[in-house]
Protein backbone atom coordinates (compact mmCIF):
# COMPACT_ATOMS: atom_id res chain seq x y z
CA UNK A 1 0.00 0.00 0.00
CA UNK A 2 1.54 3.40 -1.01
CA UNK A 3 1.75 6.40 1.41
CA UNK A 4 -1.17 8.09 0.25
CA UNK A 5 -3.60 5.12 -0.10
CA UNK A 6 -2.89 4.74 3.78
CA UNK A 7 -3.24 8.03 4.32
CA UNK A 8 -7.12 7.73 2.48
CA UNK A 9 -8.02 4.42 4.25
CA UNK A 10 -10.65 4.95 6.54
CA UNK A 11 -9.98 3.71 10.33
CA UNK A 12 -11.62 0.30 11.15
CA UNK A 13 -15.21 0.26 12.90
CA UNK A 14 -15.36 -2.02 15.95
CA UNK A 15 -17.43 -1.39 19.63
CA UNK A 16 -15.07 -1.30 22.94
CA UNK A 17 -11.93 -0.34 20.69
CA UNK A 18 -9.49 2.68 21.25
CA UNK A 19 -8.37 1.83 18.12
CA UNK A 20 -10.72 1.84 15.77
CA UNK A 21 -13.78 3.59 15.07
CA UNK A 22 -16.04 2.92 18.12
CA UNK A 23 -19.70 4.04 17.48
CA UNK A 24 -21.15 2.91 20.48
CA UNK A 25 -18.11 5.29 22.11
CA UNK A 26 -19.36 8.01 20.17
CA UNK A 27 -22.94 8.08 21.10
CA UNK A 28 -21.91 8.21 24.73
CA UNK A 29 -19.63 11.05 24.40
CA UNK A 30 -22.04 13.01 21.77
CA UNK A 31 -25.42 11.83 24.61
CA UNK A 32 -22.86 12.91 27.33
CA UNK A 33 -24.38 16.69 27.71
CA UNK A 34 -27.70 15.82 27.16
CA UNK A 35 -28.19 12.87 28.99
CA UNK A 36 -27.04 14.76 32.46
CA UNK A 37 -29.16 18.07 31.72
CA UNK A 38 -32.43 15.40 31.36
CA UNK A 39 -31.61 13.91 34.85
CA UNK A 40 -30.85 16.82 36.39
CA UNK A 41 -34.24 18.20 35.30
CA UNK A 42 -35.82 14.75 35.99
CA UNK A 43 -33.91 15.07 39.61
CA UNK A 44 -35.36 18.43 40.33
CA UNK A 45 -39.09 17.52 39.28
CA UNK A 46 -38.91 14.28 41.31
CA UNK A 47 -37.22 16.71 44.20
CA UNK A 48 -34.84 13.70 44.42
CA UNK A 49 -31.28 14.57 45.72
CA UNK A 50 -28.38 12.98 44.08
CA UNK A 51 -26.13 12.80 46.82
CA UNK A 52 -25.74 9.73 49.84
CA UNK A 53 -28.21 7.89 46.74
CA UNK A 54 -27.24 4.63 44.41
CA UNK A 55 -27.18 4.75 41.34
CA UNK A 56 -26.75 2.04 38.51
CA UNK A 57 -25.95 2.62 34.67
CA UNK A 58 -26.97 0.03 32.85
CA UNK A 59 -24.65 -0.54 29.20
CA UNK A 60 -22.16 2.06 30.96
CA UNK A 61 -19.99 1.25 28.33
CA UNK A 62 -16.63 3.16 28.96
CA UNK A 63 -18.04 4.48 32.11
CA UNK A 64 -18.69 8.14 30.87
CA UNK A 65 -22.03 8.49 31.97
CA UNK A 66 -21.36 6.70 35.28
CA UNK A 67 -18.82 9.11 35.88
CA UNK A 68 -21.15 12.13 35.42
CA UNK A 69 -23.40 10.92 37.69
CA UNK A 70 -20.94 10.04 40.54
CA UNK A 71 -19.94 13.86 40.02
CA UNK A 72 -23.75 14.42 40.74
CA UNK A 73 -23.17 12.55 44.06
CA UNK A 74 -24.02 9.42 43.42
CA UNK A 75 -22.52 6.05 44.63
CA UNK A 76 -22.69 4.58 41.08
CA UNK A 77 -22.34 0.60 40.21
CA UNK A 78 -21.78 0.49 36.22
CA UNK A 79 -22.51 -2.58 34.61
CA UNK A 80 -22.00 -3.35 30.91
CA UNK A 81 -21.78 -7.06 28.72
CA UNK A 82 -18.50 -6.51 27.47
CA UNK A 83 -15.39 -7.07 29.65
CA UNK A 84 -13.78 -4.76 27.29
CA UNK A 85 -15.64 -2.41 27.85
CA UNK A 86 -15.73 -2.71 31.89
CA UNK A 87 -11.67 -2.76 31.44
CA UNK A 88 -11.65 0.45 29.63
CA UNK A 89 -13.76 2.06 32.27
CA UNK A 90 -11.59 1.09 34.81
CA UNK A 91 -8.59 2.59 33.13
CA UNK A 92 -10.94 6.24 32.49
CA UNK A 93 -11.89 5.97 36.18
CA UNK A 94 -10.74 9.73 37.79
CA UNK A 95 -11.06 8.45 41.41
CA UNK A 96 -15.02 8.05 42.30
CA UNK A 97 -15.50 5.02 43.93
CA UNK A 98 -17.50 3.65 40.90
CA UNK A 99 -18.00 -0.29 41.25
CA UNK A 100 -17.45 -1.64 37.75
CA UNK A 101 -19.23 -5.07 36.54
CA UNK A 102 -19.48 -7.04 33.43
CA UNK A 103 -23.23 -8.55 33.40
CA UNK A 104 -25.44 -7.85 30.81
CA UNK A 105 -28.97 -6.30 31.06
CA UNK A 106 -31.24 -9.25 31.57
CA UNK A 107 -29.19 -10.47 34.52
CA UNK A 108 -27.59 -7.85 36.54
CA UNK A 109 -26.74 -10.38 39.40
CA UNK A 110 -26.99 -7.13 41.36
CA UNK A 111 -29.41 -7.66 44.83
CA UNK A 112 -33.13 -6.05 44.43
CA UNK A 113 -34.64 -3.10 45.70
CA UNK A 114 -30.72 -1.86 45.96
CA UNK A 115 -30.75 1.36 43.49
CA UNK A 116 -32.38 4.96 43.79
CA UNK A 117 -32.14 5.27 39.80
CA UNK A 118 -31.07 3.14 37.27
CA UNK A 119 -30.26 4.63 34.12
CA UNK A 120 -30.34 2.40 30.58
CA UNK A 121 -27.68 3.22 28.01
CA UNK A 122 -27.04 1.95 24.44
CA UNK A 123 -29.05 -1.43 25.27
CA UNK A 124 -33.31 -0.81 24.59
CA UNK A 125 -32.24 0.23 20.68
CA UNK A 126 -30.39 -3.40 20.48
CA UNK A 127 -31.97 -5.93 22.86
CA UNK A 128 -34.13 -8.57 21.33
CA UNK A 129 -35.52 -9.12 25.01
CA UNK A 130 -36.52 -5.25 26.34
CA UNK A 131 -39.24 -7.40 28.66
CA UNK A 132 -36.35 -9.34 30.41
CA UNK A 133 -34.22 -5.67 30.53
CA UNK A 134 -36.96 -3.62 31.91
CA UNK A 135 -38.25 -6.34 35.04
CA UNK A 136 -34.58 -6.82 35.67
CA UNK A 137 -34.37 -3.14 35.80
CA UNK A 138 -37.52 -2.66 38.02
CA UNK A 139 -36.15 -5.58 40.44
CA UNK A 140 -32.85 -3.71 41.22
CA UNK A 141 -34.90 -0.66 42.05
CA UNK A 142 -36.01 1.12 45.03
CA UNK A 143 -40.30 0.91 45.38
CA UNK A 144 -40.27 4.75 44.08
CA UNK A 145 -37.03 4.84 42.51
CA UNK A 146 -36.55 6.14 39.26
CA UNK A 147 -35.58 4.35 35.88
CA UNK A 148 -34.04 6.74 33.13
CA UNK A 149 -33.47 6.03 29.45
CA UNK A 150 -32.32 6.63 26.31
CA UNK A 151 -33.30 5.22 23.15
CA UNK A 152 -34.51 5.37 19.21
CA UNK A 153 -37.72 5.81 17.49
CA UNK A 154 -38.93 3.15 14.99
CA UNK A 155 -39.46 5.95 11.90
CA UNK A 156 -38.88 6.44 8.68
CA UNK A 157 -36.02 8.87 9.73
CA UNK A 158 -34.60 6.97 11.88
CA UNK A 159 -33.86 3.91 10.30
CA UNK A 160 -32.64 5.70 7.41
CA UNK A 161 -30.12 7.21 9.84
CA UNK A 162 -29.44 4.00 12.07
CA UNK A 163 -29.78 1.27 9.79
CA UNK A 164 -28.25 3.17 6.89
CA UNK A 165 -25.78 5.88 7.90
CA UNK A 166 -24.60 4.58 10.96
CA UNK A 167 -24.17 1.10 9.53
CA UNK A 168 -24.56 0.95 5.78
CA UNK A 169 -23.34 3.89 3.63
CA UNK A 170 -19.72 3.64 4.25
CA UNK A 171 -18.93 7.51 4.17
CA UNK A 172 -20.70 7.23 7.45
CA UNK A 173 -20.69 4.42 9.08
CA UNK A 174 -19.25 4.15 12.01
CA UNK A 175 -21.44 0.81 13.26
CA UNK A 176 -20.75 -3.13 12.56
CA UNK A 177 -23.66 -4.23 10.49
CA UNK A 178 -26.53 -5.91 12.09
CA UNK A 179 -26.07 -3.28 15.67
CA UNK A 180 -29.16 -1.88 14.67
CA UNK A 181 -32.32 -3.78 13.11
CA UNK A 182 -35.94 -1.70 12.34
CA UNK A 183 -37.79 -4.27 14.70
CA UNK A 184 -35.89 -3.73 18.00
CA UNK A 185 -36.38 0.14 17.57
CA UNK A 186 -39.70 0.74 19.77
CA UNK A 187 -41.71 3.26 19.22
CA UNK A 188 -42.45 5.74 22.82
CA UNK A 189 -45.74 3.96 23.27
CA UNK A 190 -44.67 0.63 22.90
CA UNK A 191 -41.91 1.42 25.18
CA UNK A 192 -44.50 2.68 27.65
CA UNK A 193 -46.13 -0.88 27.47
CA UNK A 194 -43.36 -2.42 28.30
CA UNK A 195 -42.68 -0.12 31.38
CA UNK A 196 -45.79 -1.17 32.57
CA UNK A 197 -45.32 -4.81 32.28
CA UNK A 198 -42.51 -4.44 34.32
CA UNK A 199 -43.94 -2.33 37.38
CA UNK A 200 -42.90 0.98 36.02
CA UNK A 201 -44.85 3.70 35.05
CA UNK A 202 -44.22 6.33 32.64
CA UNK A 203 -43.77 9.80 33.28
CA UNK A 204 -42.46 11.40 30.90
CA UNK A 205 -40.50 11.41 26.90
CA UNK A 206 -38.20 14.15 25.82
CA UNK A 207 -37.22 14.09 21.63
CA UNK A 208 -33.70 15.15 21.55
CA UNK A 209 -31.33 15.82 18.46
CA UNK A 210 -28.79 17.27 16.80
CA UNK A 211 -28.69 21.55 16.50
CA UNK A 212 -27.86 21.26 13.23
CA UNK A 213 -28.47 17.86 11.35
CA UNK A 214 -25.90 18.64 8.82
CA UNK A 215 -23.06 19.00 11.71
CA UNK A 216 -24.31 15.90 12.63
CA UNK A 217 -22.98 14.37 8.85
CA UNK A 218 -20.16 16.51 8.52
CA UNK A 219 -19.11 15.03 12.32
CA UNK A 220 -19.31 11.39 11.43
CA UNK A 221 -18.14 11.83 7.64
CA UNK A 222 -14.97 12.97 9.25
CA UNK A 223 -14.59 10.72 11.87
CA UNK A 224 -15.17 7.75 9.67
CA UNK A 225 -12.62 9.52 7.10
CA UNK A 226 -10.08 9.85 10.58
CA UNK A 227 -9.74 13.58 10.33
CA UNK A 228 -11.61 13.83 13.76
CA UNK A 229 -10.95 12.54 17.04
CA UNK A 230 -13.88 11.15 19.33
CA UNK A 231 -12.96 14.41 21.36
CA UNK A 232 -13.88 16.65 18.78
CA UNK A 233 -17.64 15.57 18.21
CA UNK A 234 -19.51 16.64 21.39
CA UNK A 235 -19.15 20.50 20.53
CA UNK A 236 -19.75 19.57 16.81
CA UNK A 237 -22.61 17.52 17.38
CA UNK A 238 -24.45 19.66 19.68
CA UNK A 239 -27.00 17.60 21.03
CA UNK A 240 -30.05 19.24 22.34
CA UNK A 241 -33.48 18.23 24.51
CA UNK A 242 -36.84 19.05 22.98
CA UNK A 243 -39.02 18.29 25.77
CA UNK A 244 -42.19 19.55 23.52
CA UNK A 245 -41.23 17.93 20.37
CA UNK A 246 -42.25 14.97 18.59
CA UNK A 247 -39.22 12.35 18.74
CA UNK A 248 -38.40 11.81 15.04
CA UNK A 249 -35.05 9.45 15.94
CA UNK A 250 -33.94 9.65 19.72
CA UNK A 251 -35.63 10.04 22.74
CA UNK A 252 -35.01 10.48 26.67
CA UNK A 253 -37.58 9.68 29.15
CA UNK A 254 -38.25 8.28 33.12
CA UNK A 255 -40.65 6.19 34.99
CA UNK A 256 -41.18 5.40 38.63
CA UNK A 257 -41.28 2.02 40.12
CA UNK A 258 -45.04 1.66 41.80
CA UNK A 259 -44.88 1.25 45.38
Amino acid sequence: MTAANSHSAAPPIALDSPSAVDGRHIRALTFQSVRMEYLRRVLGEVSVTATGSRALVVGSGRGLLARGLARLGYHVVAADPSPTATALAREADDGHGITYRTAPAEELGLPGGSFDLVYCADTLEITERPDAVLAEAARVLRPGGIFAYDTVNRTPVSRLIYLGAFQAFPGTRIMPRGRYAAHRLRRPTELAEALGRAGLCTKDVSAFKPRDVRSLVRATRGRRRGTLTDEQLPELVDMVLEPEGSPVVTYLGYAVRRT
